[in-house]
């Protein structure tokens, strides 16, 4: 395995190709396949402005808004998954499948992509099958410690394959891993706190907590934040940034009376995520994979809930090192009633354990991560081009 160290900028490498390259991106899903890839692209852009850059991903999910709104084009391929019931879903599935395939090829065949970075999600599959089948380089950047099925099915596959844990050693050619980290958004920068709170209208006293239940909300924590919520705004006397999703929103808009909690924000989606990390002391959130490398990038003490709903458990993985450094606290779901309150009360009103974890989490960080990624697409397509 390879730890990554390198670190380019956009005027050291901008004669990276003497003619543009080629990049065909796919990802899904969620925002924790999406986001990455933008990262990557932005920086293969950065790079090189004359890059050609196409991304695949499908048509009822988050990337078919995330990527036009970050200026690149996607083309769409008709899959999802396939569940481990019998649904009516299934019965689409060979259809789907074989019509992904075809779709896929017609894509290949006129991009004509030099190198094909799989970052995960049902778009990947058929897209990554076809190009190894058509001898094209594979990259696959792996945002968890527990990989997706997808990414697991195309690693004999891939050239290299990236990665933000150790632990997916166990589960891919390890010969082929780069411990790279996971690329951020790189709208995501480091905000003043005085600044941030104005952004939300918040006083410089009182502490600031930040719910986040990721792209699609998370159901435990927006129901311990309603059961909590006279507790800690009206008791404990925090300010909070509550990020339910888009599906819990109307619901809980309903229930609450905002107007009775003036230093409580509910939301279904934060656009200005570095404003909402520079406002917070203390996040409480899912531990995704791109939430995780989020967290690291920018020291943000906080708690994880790992999702007991996820393949191989990946998120309690993914927490695992984060809590073995002292940058997070871990509460399991199975606690949640029991231990939240007491829990975020504590530690966010501890100073001192406060500035233990983020010099923590900093040191976990990886900022470099997109940029790696790029220089090594650039190296592979110069290599695939010179055969």
């Amino acid at each position: 395995m390879k730890t990554a160290t390198t670190n380019i900028s956009s005027t050291d490498t901008r004669t990276a190709a003497a003619e543009p390259i080629r990049v065909l991106l796919a990802a899904g899903g969620t925002g924790g396949h999406v986001y990455p890839a933008i990262a990557i692209a932005d920086a293969l852009r950065m790079t090189d402005p004359r890059t050609k850059i196409l991304f695949v991903g499908t048509r009822d999910r988050m990337e078919w808004e995330a990527v036009p709104k970050s200026g690149y084009d996607i083309k769409s391929v008709w899959i999802s998954g396939f569940h481990r019931r019998l649904t009516p879903q299934n019965l689409l599935f060979p259809f789907k499948l074989l019509t992904s395939i075809i779709q896929s090829f017609s894509i290949i065949k006129s991009f004509k992509p030099d190198v094909m970075v799989a970052c995960g999600g049902f778009a990947a599959g058929p897209i990554g099958w076809v190009a190894a089948k058509l001898n094209i380089p594979i990259v696959i950047q792996e945002q968890n410690s527990y990989p997706g099925v997808t990414n697991r099915l195309l690693a004999k596959h891939a050239v290299t394959i990236f990665t933000a844990f150790e632990d997916a050693e166990n589960y891919l050619p390890k010969d082929k891993i780069n411990l790279s980290g996971n690329p951020v958004r790189g709208q995501l920068k480091q905000s003043g706190s005085s600044d941030a709170r104005k952004v939300f209208g918040f006083n410089s006293e009182a502490p600031v907590l930040l719910i986040l239940g990721g792209s699609g909300g998370a159901l435990a924590l927006n129901n311990i934040m309603q059961k909590e919520l006279d507790h800690l705004h009206n008791e404990a006397g925090l300010q909070i940034i509550w990020q339910c999703g888009k599906r819990y929103f109307e619901e809980l808009n309903k229930q609450i009376d905002t107007d009775s909690y003036p230093n409580l924000r509910l939301t279904k989606y934060i656009d200005d995520m570095s404003a909402a990390y520079g406002a917070a002391d203390l996040v409480v959130t899912r531990a995704g994979a791109g939430t995780c490398s989020e967290l690291m990038l920018l020291g943000q003490p906080a708690v994880l809930v790992p999702s007991p709903n996820v393949a191989g458990d990946h998120q309690a993985k993914n927490a695992k090192s984060m809590v073995e450094t002292g940058a997070a606290e871990l509460l399991e779901e199975s606690d949640i009633e029991e231990k939240f309150s007491d829990t975020v009360t504590t530690l966010i009103n501890d100073q001192e354990r406060l500035q233990k974890m983020n010099d923590a989490m900093k040191s976990l960080a990886k900022p470099e991560a997109a940029n790696t990624i790029a220089k090594e697409i650039f190296t592979i397509a110069q290599k695939q081009n010179n055969e």
